[in-house]
């Protein structure tokens, strides 16, 4: 058997969440180590194809990622600025137009390819030598208020001070610990496809609030990537997305550019498109003994307001800067530090829960007068003093 090892910090899962954590951890001189049961390199694609999966990224989060040294190993053609938010209702052809501009700011995020930014922090992670045992599925958790330790299927048993939870909406970890999750499926699916576009994107992010044949409502969203491409996202009933899944390359890239009236002029698509469900979920205890969660892990939300990644990047921040608090006598498991980070949390996973759950059923409302409130709402914010202050919470995230 091997050998007992001890860290400080043992993190359970090597997506994005738990790569930056590892990395953030690392240069704040705690002895971490990172498991996975998959090895995260199979999903960092190095070709040239577009990944599926495409990423907004808040200026807050860039900026955490770039004094991580993340950033500047993510190839420029990988990244683009976004430099204005186009938003159209479902019964106007004039956008809410949000631009950096409003609020004195750069830009209003980025947008990255997902394999892009996992090869920059797997970079990371090996420039500064961080242990990681990839491969490794984890087989048991012992979780006490003084240590946590984790058995792995190759025998090898870590204990530390605290085990961060970053794998996975599914989290094996947050099952064992049978921690409660508050779940609501949006009866949605979220189409995602890439495409080359005739017409130059000019940087700026687009977002329909529509309705299908069938009355029912959908949002559409088109992503500037570079030379001249776009992501989109298209969050539709599941009855839609069925149909449009099954239907020819060339029928649904019709359907993608009449959705956004052929703004951006004749598109080729790049791959084929994929689709996943919606849904809500929660916890109700971020913090148990010597485990805390994080990522999709703890929260998911609804896409359309493109903070999911950010959400978990902001429990990394939080996370950290709880710990920067901490006195010298005081162990990474104090019951009062993870209060802090429970408190930080709630609240703000709870900011975003009413906005994006409250924009789902505000959009989602049948109501012929509650469709002529969004739009009239969408058009009054077109106020100069309005839009800078929705630019300035949105550069905040």
């Amino acid at each position: 058997m091997s050998p007992r090892l001890q860290k400080d910090v043992v993190i359970v899962g090597a997506g994005l969440v738990g790569l930056s954590a590892a990395v953030a951890l690392h240069q704040a001189g705690v002895s971490v180590v990172l498991v996975d049961h998959h090895n995260p390199e199979q999903f960092a694609s190095s070709d040239d194809t577009w990944d599926t999966r495409i990423y907004a990224i808040s200026p807050r989060s860039a900026k955490w990622l770039a004094t991580l040294g993340v950033l500047p190993l993510i190839p420029p053609a990988r990244i683009n600025e976004i430099e204005a938010m186009d938003i159209f209702g479902d019964t106007s052809q004039k956008p809410l137009s949000l631009n950096a501009a409003d609020a004195n700011a750069e830009n209003l995020g980025f947008i990255v390819e997902s394999s892009a930014l996992m090869q920059a922090l797997l970079k990371q992670i090996a420039l500064l030598g961080v242990p990681t045992l990839f491969g490794e599925a984890c087989e048991q958790i012992e979780n006490l208020p003084t240590q946590v330790a984790l058995a792995l299927s190759s025998g090898q048993i870590i204990e530390s001070q605290l085990l961060l939870a970053a794998d996975g909406s599914h989290s094996w970890v947050r099952q064992q610990l049978a921690l409660p999750m508050r779940q609501k499926a949006y009866q949605q699916t979220a189409i995602v496809a890439n495409f080359k576009v005739e017409k130059p994107h000019e940087n700026i992010a687009r977002q329909w609030f529509l309705t299908d044949a069938e009355s029912q409502s959908n949002i559409l969203a088109w992503l500037p990537l570079p030379d001249d491409t776009i992501s989109i996202v298209w969050s539709v009933s599941t009855k839609l997305a069925d149909t449009l899944l099954k239907c020819s390359d060339e029928a649904f890239t019709q359907q993608v550019m009449s959705a956004g009236s052929g703004m951006l002029g004749n598109f080729k698509l790049l791959n084929k498109p994929i689709g996943f469900p919606l849904s809500l979920q929660t916890t109700q205890q971020f913090a148990k003994d010597s485990v805390i969660l994080m990522g999709d892990a703890a929260h998911r939300v609804h896409p359309m307001a493109g903070q999911g990644v950010n959400l978990g990047f902001r429990d990394v921040i939080d996370f950290m800067e709880v710990l920067q608090g901490k006195n010298q006598h005081q162990s990474m498991n104090d019951a009062s530090l993870l209060k802090q980070y429970t408190r930080r949390r709630k609240s703000d996973v709870l900011k975003m829960v009413m906005l994006t759950d409250g924009l789902y059923h505000l959009f989602g409302g049948q109501n012929s007068f509650i469709k002529s409130v969004r739009n009239w709402g969408l058009s009054a914010t077109n106020h100069q003093r309005i839009k800078k202050m929705l630019v300035a919470n949105a550069i905040s995230l």
